[in-house]
């Protein structure tokens, strides 16, 4: 059954937009004719997930699907949140408005360590008990009273799921499950395009034989990729192992090759993270830095047909009415036919205002050709990640960048314009010393004055500094350094660049680092550490105003679980493997006795005794994640690591010879890289069209949904439906060109309307009737055209010449109050000569403003039908001032004047706005 949304999605709260599932090109298929019922559920709030391009990605692909849906949740705001919980409303699918519960199976996205309280806090407001052990129990007991009832001689079918299946992909999930291994019955480790669509084949299945819970698990645990916990036990040592012969011993990564077309989908109407259109050029990199577990997990490399990519962003742009278009990849510039795609698009697109943007990219592969296509009249931001601040530990992490592959890229981007460009930058890399350290403030100021020249503003960096943080299934996952030096490190840069200028430097917070490789690097005894976090109101733990409460929550439920020994470990750099004389001290908890076996620089690195110094036991012992097979030898790793000792590098095998990671095979395939075709020639920049041929006035409503669209909302839909009925809309000159679209007075959050203003000038001359029914075609239902008309090229905007507007407002008065009484206030009000309101301006000062001038019109418009014993509601309709400079009668002022004359208090209702009153 529905959940009664309009109740609870009010203008209140807020963005309630992000709750409505009524963006363009969602899918809603019919309940009844699905045998499969997903949810893909993204644990933060709307506008992070539905930016995110494997959610677009996986919905699309489920909804292509014969026979199953597939509808979206998002982690509600802490408002809505409030709201659930104190109505007892379980937390509800966007799109069919169902409580979460009524579908089969519950995806959710787990691509951050501590993300796991986000989802916690969705299943309990989802009414879903929150570990894989009370859903089982819960369905084993419901079975158990149904056998009962039947007694001994009638059959009796196995009961509906009393919870949905409850699973777990992304990133984190696929790199280390254990933490979180109590809470989701299967987790879906790699790829999903093609893993998701097998798993509803087998659910479908299992439906239809009436399979018990634990059954249907046992064959989703048959299919490659899919890890069921229950199956499988922890060991004394933290490794994990299977409890039955059916599963396999080691669960494979499943790997997938991109499909652009399935990127087009989902343009919402709340301003989302990234608001434009997501292409995948290339999924996986093959570079091989060392602390990057991206680029292990996603190996091989596979690069995308450049004439897919340009068909996907051409029909996208087209379908979707975006402005702007980002191609995605670990590492774009890696894409060799990225200035041949861009260059086709940016010439085909040439006239439409439409930028590109890109993610961080190699700041090597940085030329004049990637700088026209990312150029233009609304140049975007630029991102380099040298990620060191000195060629040695540039090498160490195998970065593959030189000093003066830097300093060309950089220079490149300050000639083609830029004047700020993000650099990312990490520390606490194995082998860093201070020397290391202060590089990136050296490397920084070097930069700048590279880039200088007559009459060019300096060039300024904005800088971000992160921790590094080691990962499972890298080389690195063998290190971590204490808190302690992280922030002796911080503050040596914080010196450093107090002397340089035109640097903006931000730092990741150290303790949120630490507790991210606590998790992150954990085992399945951390889940009861995750779950009392949550409980003690940790969540959403990435956000920065979070930090604080979220570091509370995680010390306490570390603490109250026994373990903050063993955070205390991870904070003081459990698993140092250097120990160098500059400053620092090397921390050796887990490696038992200390000999020195090597050096590296200054360094001197750090293992325990053995016949075999190069391979420590420390390196040999069982890890939590070493059950997922992503295809990387663990043998290639420590290999890997004390090449990273040498300072050695390997080369990117896309390119070059082959590293012999263990990848390539016919479990995860081949490096798929396409040879770039011919870049073609630059068309030019794009000149905006400025000629006014045409004015047209449209008159529109704003009804159901759409009222809790807010302004700026409004102004994108119209621009982005004039883009898609390929209307040709003039543009504003200058830098930034903006669309020639202007709405009259804007409608305040949550009201209603019949009759809302919109002027639009146009360069070229269009019938009015085949306007209104292009753009009528283009717009959502809830908003509907009611009139079109042409203008005199140089009439006055309707903002212009605005005088009132009409409003039915839905009052009640909390005593009882016959029709005649409301008509007596009614001619009360009108009899005055004055009613002052007190307004405080913006700047603290306090006027008075005489309300009774602003009314031109009231009248008692309906009294409607009432139940009794409830408290006197009429529909008064009036009609008051509005204009541009700010002399408004706002409907709440009409319930002020009420009150000075009837001296009981009233409540507002609803609003309507009937429409605009136009001067000459």
């Amino acid at each position: 059954m529905a959940v009664a949304v309009e109740k609870l999605i009010t203008s209140d709260i807020v963005k309630p937009a992000r709750y409505l599932g009524n963006e363009l090109l969602a899918v809603h298929k019919p309940w009844d004719k699905a045998e499969i019922r997903w949810v893909l559920t993204y644990p933060e709030v709307y506008e992070v997930g539905a930016s995110n391009l494997g959610h677009i990605i996986l919905y699309n692909i489920l909804n292509a699907q014969p026979r199953q849906l597939c509808d979206r949740a998002y982690l509600p705001g802490p408002d809505l949140a409030a709201k659930l919980r104190a109505t007892q409303t379980p937390l509800f699918a966007v799109e069919s408005r169902r409580s979460l519960c009524n579908f089969d199976i519950l995806g959710f996205s787990l691509s951050y360590e501590l993300g796991a309280t986000n989802i916690l806090e969705m299943l309990d407001l989802a009414g879903i008990p929150l570990t894989w052990r009370e859903r089982l129990e819960a369905e084993t007991k419901g079975a158990g009273e149904v056998g009962e009832a039947g007694g001994e001689n009638t059959p009796s079918s196995p009961p509906s799921f009393c919870y949905p299946l409850i699973f777990a992909g992304g990133q984190t999930a696929t790199s280390n499950p254990e933490p979180y291994a109590d809470f989701f019955d299967f987790f879906a480790l790699g790829d999903g395009e093609e893993l998701l669509p097998e798993i509803g084949l087998v659910l479908e299945e299992g439906k239809k034989a009436c399979l018990s819970r634990k059954e249907l698990l046992l064959d989703l645990a048959q299919i490659p990729g899919v890890y069921v916990p229950l199956f499988y036990d922890m060991a004394e040592d933290g490794s994990v192992h299977p409890n039955r012969p059916e599963v396999p011993k080691r669960i494979v990564r499943r790997v997938a090759t991109p499909i652009p077309a399935y990127s087009i989908g989902l343009v919402p109407y709340v301003e989302p993270v990234h608001d434009r259109l997501r292409i995948e050029i290339r999924r996986g990199c093959t570079r091989g830095c060392r602390f990057c577990q991206p680029g292990m997990l996603t190996r091989p490399a596979r690069d995308v047909e450049p004439a897919d990519v340009v068909e996907a962003i051409d029909s996208g742009m087209r379908q979707t009415g975006y402005n702007e278009f980002s191609l995605l990849s670990l590492s774009c510039s890696d894409y060799l036919s990225l200035p041949a795609v861009g260059m086709e698009i940016k010439n085909r697109l040439k006239d439409e205002n439409i930028s590109l943007a890109l993610p961080s990219q190699r700041v090597d592969r940085f030329d004049e050709n990637i700088a026209k296509i990312l150029g233009g009249t609304r140049q975007g931001g630029l991102t380099f990640a040298p990620e060191a601040g000195t060629q040695r530990m540039r090498d160490i992490v195998n970065k593959g960048l030189t000093n003066e592959e830097l300093l060309r890229g950089v220079k490149t981007a300050w000639e083609q314009g830029w004047d700020k460009i993000k650099l990312y930058f990490m520390i606490g890399l194995p082998g860093e010393t201070d020397a290391d350290v202060l590089g990136i403030a050296e490397t920084v100021s070097w930069l700048q004055r590279e880039c200088r020249g007559k009459g060019r503003r300096p060039l300024s960096f904005n800088l971000t500094i992160s921790n590094f943080t080691p990962k499972p299934h890298t080389p690195f996952q063998w290190h971590s350094v204490s808190t302690t030096e992280f922030e002796r490190k911080q503050e040596l840069l914080r010196q450093a660049f107090r002397r340089i200028k035109g640097v903006k430097v931000n730092f990741t917070d150290v303790r949120i680092s630490a507790m991210e490789d606590f998790i992150g690097r954990g085992d399945r005894s951390l889940a009861p550490v995750v779950r009392r976090a949550w409980e003690l109101g940790a969540g959403m733990d990435s956000w920065y105003d979070n930090v604080e409460k979220a570091f509370s929550a995680w010390g306490q439920a570390i603490c109250e679980a026994g373990l903050d020994w063993k955070y205390r470990l991870v904070e003081q750099g459990e698993w140092n493997l250097f120990a160098t004389g500059v400053g620092q001290v090397g921390q050796v908890e887990q490696v038992g006795q200390v000999e020195q076996v090597g050096q590296v620089g200054g360094d001197k690195i750090i293992s325990s005794s053995s016949s075999n110094p190069s391979t420590p036991p420390s390196l040999d012992a069982p890890l939590p994640w070493d059950y997922i097979d992503t295809g990387i030898d663990k043998k290639w790793l420590k290999e890997d690591l004390q090449r990273a000792l040498e300072a050695a590098t390997v080369p990117d095998c896309s390119f070059e010879g082959c590293s012999h990671c263990g990848v390539c095979g016919i479990d995860f395939g081949h490096n798929v890289v396409i040879s770039p075709p011919s870049i073609p020639e630059f068309a030019g920049e794009f000149a905006p069209n400025t000629t006014k041929a045409q004015r047209l006035r449209v008159w529109f409503g704003k009804q159901g949904g759409m009222a809790l669209v807010g302004h700026l909302d409004l102004m994108r839909l119209f621009d982005r439906a004039m883009r898609r009925a390929g209307l040709p809309v003039s543009l504003t000159g200058g830098f930034h060109p903006t669309p020639r679209i202007s709405i009259a007075y804007a409608l305040p959050l949550g009201v209603t309307s019949s009759g809302e203003i919109v002027d639009f000038e146009l360069t070229q001359l269009v019938d009015v009737e085949t306007f209104r029914q292009k753009l009528a075609d283009t717009l959502p239902s809830d908003i509907p055209i009611y009139q079109v008309e042409q203008l005199d090229l140089k009439a006055s905007s309707a903002n212009q010449v605005l005088e009132a507007a009409e409003y039915l407002i839905t009052v009640s008065c909390l005593e009882e109050a016959t029709p005649a009484q409301w008509q007596d206030w009614i001619d009360a009000i009108k009899a005055k000569d004055e009613i002052w309101w007190e307004h405080t301006t913006k700047s603290g000062k306090t006027q008075l403003v005489n309300l009774r001038d602003r009314l031109f019109e009231l009248e008692l418009f309906k009294s409607p039908k009432r139940p009794e014993h409830q408290e006197s509601t009429v529909i008064l309709r009036y009609v008051g001032s509005c204009r541009h400079d700010g002399v408004l009668l706002r409907p709440e002022q009409i319930l002020f004047m009420l009150k000075e004359v009837a001296g009981t208090e009233f409540h507002l209702l609803q609003i309507h706005r009937n429409r605009l009153v136009l001067g000459v």
